[in-house]
């Protein structure tokens, strides 16, 4: 399977020298590693303040809780306030993966960077006239509006990241890519769980309020100081070269040709969040064998970081492997192991629950977490930024990436349901079921990646653009819009010569 890889690497579409002779634009030249890394850093580095904004409202929830008792618990926004930034996050990926592509990509990343620090910190300071019902509202209006600041990270920043990866040297691009995007958020989850931690722990774990607004105020530092470095940032080579910014986006040719593929990318990212987040309801019931309701803030927190950081090894160690196998195997062998693990779980959950080896579940838990992250964590927006050609790349990961957030909706909606059809009374099937599901839908993802997607080169983003670019002469759209500068027309343009008509003919 995996020796295919040489063979796919060499692409179907017309070489450099034959887009060149078709009036497609030259090869890109490569940068100096370190004029050309930057750019990467800043594009995809932002994933790392949405990492530690949506992983620390969990530990606010928790000193909230502490701090306002029945008065929070008992509130609608109890209910919502963690999870309604998801809501903002696929309105934010819809919009901003509109603006990306008939806009700019940095200047849809410097709002979405804007919206950030803004809404987080109006958050930090959430008040309202001293009433706190009213103020746990006012908290979970900001979080959706933190939401669509996060959401726009993600057509916006990845796909500008993976567009400047094309400078870099061959070979190392994926890793880079995987390394700038999904490694940050998995850090930001890290620091999202540590921060508040210290916090706990320099107040001695009684100053709820300092603890939980300190929290959340620092998430303001980190798309602050991205801010600052996004301002000198450039369009992409790629998106300047083949945006359609400046033209009449022809969607009805974009749906025929991409149409499936996209189908097939958001149904794996759908199945990914479904099972990531509905797995994730396993890290409560771990902790709760851990500690009591009455133990400090430090313990909560200090075990919280320690699983989160089961997450860093597999997507550290990931990233390579995606430039040898190639993202599309290294997601199937991600999937396939992890839901080995999964089944494995499931069939020892009685033995392994039991607070006598407490440890051995959590270093299992903490493998299954690891192998998520070097196969579909790593690579499911990989897949998604280099599957489809620049010009409507950012609609296409928006839209791939919103239908993997309701799939995270319906998995958190849905796997109370699967729980109950193991009993009610929370005993091993309560558990093992959820396993059981979501283990089977990992082997579909798997299948659906193997037959359905095709292999991610080096240089896909560049062959994918020239068979766009094909498929759209072929069906009589001018492809010297692409790329159009504000100011220019089309008839303005030098005409194709009868020879380089025979030639895309051909």
């Amino acid at each position: 399977m995996f020796g295919r890889k040489a063979a796919e690497d060499v692409p179907a579409s017309p070489t450099v020298n034959d887009t060149e002779a078709s009036g497609g634009p030259p090869p890109i030249d490569q940068k100096p590693f370190m004029d050309a890394i930057w750019p990467v850093l800043a594009c995809g580095a932002g994933l790392f303040s949405d990492g530690y904004i949506n992983n620390v409202i969990g530990s606010v929830n928790t000193v909230l809780k502490r701090q306002y008792k029945d008065v929070y618990t008992s509130s609608h926004a109890a209910n919502v306030v963690s999870a309604i930034a998801f809501a903002g996050t696929v309105v934010g990926q819809l919009v901003f993966g509109y603006t990306a592509d008939r806009w700019s990509r940095t200047n849809s990343l410097l709002v979405s960077t804007i919206i950030l620090i803004v809404f987080t910190a109006l958050a930090t300071g959430s008040y309202y006239h001293g009433d706190p019902v009213g103020m746990f509202n006012i908290l979970a209006a900001w979080r959706f509006f933190v939401g669509i600041g996060i959401g726009g990270e993600y057509p916006a920043g990845s796909v500008s990241c993976a567009e400047s990866t094309g400078e870099l040297k061959g070979g190392t691009r994926n890793r880079w890519f995987i390394l700038f995007t999904n490694c940050m958020i998995d850090w930001g989850f890290v620091i999202g769980a540590f921060v508040p931690y210290v916090v706990a722990a320099a107040a001695q774990n009684k100053y709820y309020g300092t603890i939980w607004r300190t929290s959340l105020g620092i998430g303001v530092v980190f798309p602050l100081t991205l801010f600052v470095l996004r301002l000198k940032l450039k369009e992409p080579e790629e998106f300047s070269r083949n945006s359609m910014k400046n033209a009449r986006t022809p969607y009805s040719l974009v749906i025929k040709f991409y149409g499936f593929r996209l189908f097939i990318v958001s149904l794996i990212w759908f199945i990914y969040d479904f099972s990531a987040y509905a797995f994730g309801i396993y890290s409560s019931s771990i902790l709760s064998n851990i500690y009591g309701d009455d133990a400090p803030l430090t313990t909560v927190f200090g075990w919280n970081t320690v699983i989160n950081l089961f997450y860093i090894p597999g997507t550290m160690l990931g990233a390579p492997i995606s430039d040898r196998l190639g993202p599309r195997y290294t997601l199937i062998l991600g999937f396939l192991t992890q839901s080995v693990v999964g089944f494995i779980m499931a069939g020892t959950y009685a033995k392994l629950s039991q607070p006598s080896v407490i440890g051995a579940f959590v270093v299992v838990y903490g493998i299954f977490l690891s192998l998520g992250e070097l196969g579909p964590g790593n690579n499911i927006g990989l897949l998604a930024a280099k599957t489809c050609a620049t010009g409507v790349r950012g609609q296409y990961y928006g839209i791939a990436a919103a239908i993997g957030k309701i799939g995270a909706f319906v998995g958190v909606y849905v796997f109370p349901y699967i729980e109950a059809a193991g009993g009610t009374d929370k005993d091993t099937a309560y558990y093992q079921y959820p396993f059981y599901v979501s283990s089977s839908l990992c082997i579909l993802a798997a299948a659906l990646a193997f037959f359905f997607l095709p292999h991610i080169g080096q240089d896909t983003i560049t062959h994918e653009d020239e068979k766009f670019r094909e498929y759209l002469t072929a069906n009589g759209w001018d492809v010297r819009q692409l790329g159009l500068k504000v100011g220019e027309s089309i008839d303005s343009l030098p005409r194709e010569t009868e020879e380089t008509e025979k030639t895309e003919k051909m």
